[in-house]
């Protein structure tokens, strides 16, 4: 995929919603620590940080009411925010250009481990191991990030919460191995 291609669909969702926008490009900026402190290969290190910063292009399908609704989803709003990541996977396999391990990040960053996910209930390494990274530095950026519904947790807050996670929602060797950064890598919080 040519970066280009990445920043203009970028900038549209930027235009759709900030608050979106602003999120994908810090999760982006946390799978670059990511690749480069465990050494990830250039194609893993790509496809991880492109699917990570394209991961929730797919709300761009989503109607602003919902993207900008300040309290908890009504369940008809829920199942339609669910679909923001086939949304963005229709979206994307329509460029030669966009590499399946791409399309996979974002069809697939909201599976959990336990099979409590979305779109599909994947179980354990049915998630591609590229999905199940952006699904952690997905969530460690909502935690976080203040939200219209509620308020940032703390760093140490949002470390225990992963931990707790570890095995049900999220993959615990990647956890471990995400709270084993060096503190410079999490200088975006």
């Amino acid at each position: 995929m040519r970066d280009h291609f990445m920043m203009e669909l970028l900038t549209y969702l930027k235009k759709k919603d900030l608050d979106t926008y602003e999120h994908s490009i810090r999760v982006g900026r946390m799978a670059e620590s990511i690749a480069f402190y465990f050494g990830f290969n250039e194609a893993k290190t790509n496809h991880l940080v492109k699917g990570c910063y394209l991961h929730d292009i797919g709300k761009i399908g989503i109607p602003q009411n919902i993207l900008s609704k300040s309290t908890g989803l009504d369940p008809d709003e829920w199942e339609t925010m669910k679909k923001h990541p086939s949304l963005g996977a229709e979206m994307l396999q329509a460029y030669a250009s966009v590499d399946q391990e791409i399309i996979d990040i974002i069809t697939y960053h909201h599976e959990r481990l336990n099979g409590e996910g979305y779109p599909y209930g994947l179980v354990g390494e049915q998630i591609p191991e590229l999905a199940r990274w952006c699904s952690i530095i997905d969530s460690f950026d909502c935690m976080l990030s203040d939200r219209p519904y509620r308020k940032r947790l703390s760093l140490q807050e949002a470390q225990n919460e992963l931990l707790l996670q570890s095995d049900k929602q999220f993959d615990k060797y990647m956890v471990n191995m995400l709270l084993n950064l060096p503190d410079i890598a999490l200088n975006m919080y």
